[in-house]
């Protein structure tokens, strides 16, 4: 057996391919911090570490990189939205983001029991549980939960919203080789120069950054609230989800099969230890990203030392505040026309999960999972979700909770469920 290489050789291909990587990632985990005002070095860093830690527990065996994951946004919206400055800006809600970083940690945990449940029992047992007629609508839902925030944030200059989602676009559907891989990064820095051409970014607090530091900040470490893991542990069954199909397209993308060597059972437990430490120091849940089986299949180099490279780089570039600052001077209304598409796109992969994995409509359980799930997620948030008080404790169940709750019950209990992972309809 050939000995796995911690980091490639420096040979100057490699570190641009890790570059590549730290691009290609770049953008939408970035993005994360942004909306939600969680520290952005701290940010970088528990992306670096979350993706070594994955390489560590999968035997150094999946190309892959952890970034932010977004299909938590919606819970940190409801634990921790984001206050109104005495500017009229949008500020971070420093008080509660702990809170909210405490139940991104619990839903590091559910990654673990799953992983626990699939090596005792099999994966096609515990699949059953959480199909995609229950986890596509509430990736749906997420993404039209969040949808106001972007317009929200996109009205605060139509002007520059408009620019950095046209550029998205443009990337995305006439762009070429990496033009086509980071768009997001792309439209970010041209809207930006744009709004530093106009006059709409302040560089006070960059003036004020140190450019070398810690990437870790005290007071952001998790603190746990029961409503707050109620309202963000259970996203991470949607979250689990999107790893699985994340882990089937690297192995597509490589001609590997990583859900059977190093096993689903490991990346579960990686991603969720991974989700696990950068809750704990403040970080956002990680994930495993798209993006960067996106460069995977261009370079058409799979050698996952180079994808450690690309995460010793993230840490690096953690220990800047400088950085840090640059990327918080962002204006709101890019972070909007970004949103715009990124919330939608949210949608859209629930909508493709349910039309890969060929659910018959036809069939009236699936329509009434499916309705249940969309309808409670919308309407209970519209209403804040459900509070209630249990041995003296307050416990407030959102939306997506709800939603999920719901639909696995129902999922459970309507008779017809006869769904098998890893086999689509006839």
């Amino acid at each position: 057996m050939k000995k796995q290489r911690i980091l490639p050789e420096m040979k100057p291909q490699n570190i641009l391919l890790g570059f590549q990587h730290v691009f290609a990632m770049f953008g939408a985990t970035v993005l994360v911090p942004l909306i939600t005002g969680l520290n952005i070095s701290t940010t970088l860093f528990a992306a670096g570490v979350g993706t070594l830690l994955f390489h560590f527990i999968t035997k150094g065996k999946v190309p892959a990189f952890l970034g932010s994951s977004f299909v938590f946004l919606g819970g940190f919206e409801v634990v921790a939205p984001k206050l109104l400055g005495p500017d009229g800006q949008a500020m971070a809600n420093t008080e509660m983001l702990p809170y909210a970083c405490g139940g991104v940690v619990a839903a590091g945990l559910l990654y673990i029991l799953m992983s626990a449940l699939i090596k005792a029992f099999g994966i096609r047992k515990i699949m059953k549980f959480f199909p995609p007629i229950v986890t596509g609508p509430i990736i749906v839902s997420i993404g039209l939960i969040l949808a106001p925030t972007a317009i929200t944030n996109a009205s605060t200059n139509w002007p520059l919203a408009i620019i950095a989602l046209a550029i998205i676009v443009i990337c995305n559907i006439w762009g070429k080789g990496m033009v086509k891989i980071i768009p997001i990064l792309l439209s970010v820095v041209v809207s930006y120069i744009v709004a530093l051409v106009t006059g709409a970014v302040d560089f006070t607090s960059v003036a004020a950054a140190d450019m070398f530091g810690s990437p870790v900040i005290p007071a952001n470490f998790a603190k746990f609230d029961i409503s707050a893991i109620i309202t963000i542990m259970p996203i991470a069954l949607a979250a689990m989800m999107e790893h699985i199909g994340d882990i089937a397209a690297i192995s597509a993308t490589t001609g590997e099969n990583y859900i059977e060597d190093p096993g689903l059972h490991r990346t579960l437990l990686g991603d969720g230890l991974a989700t696990s430490f950068a809750g704990f120091i403040g970080g956002p849940a990680n994930t495993t990203y798209g993006e960067n089986t996106g460069v995977l299949a261009l370079t058409k180099v799979f050698d996952p030392a180079i994808v450690r490279l690309a995460a010793v780089i993230a840490i690096i570039l953690s220990c800047v505040p400088k950085f840090d600052a640059i990327v918080n001077s962002i204006p709101a209304a890019i972070i909007g026309g970004v949103s715009l598409i990124l919330y939608g796109m949210i949608s859209a992969v629930g909508i493709r999960n349910i039309v890969e994995n060929q659910i018959d409509f036809t069939q009236s359980r699936n329509l009434i999972i499916a309705a249940v799930i969309l309808v409670s997620a919308l309407g209970f948030n519209s209403i804040g979700g459900i509070t209630f008080t249990v041995a003296g404790t307050t416990i407030t169940l959102t939306a997506l909770a709800i939603a999920a709750i719901l639909g696995i019950a129902l999922n459970t209990i309507l008779p017809g469920n006869d769904y098998e992972f890893g086999k689509t309809a006839e």
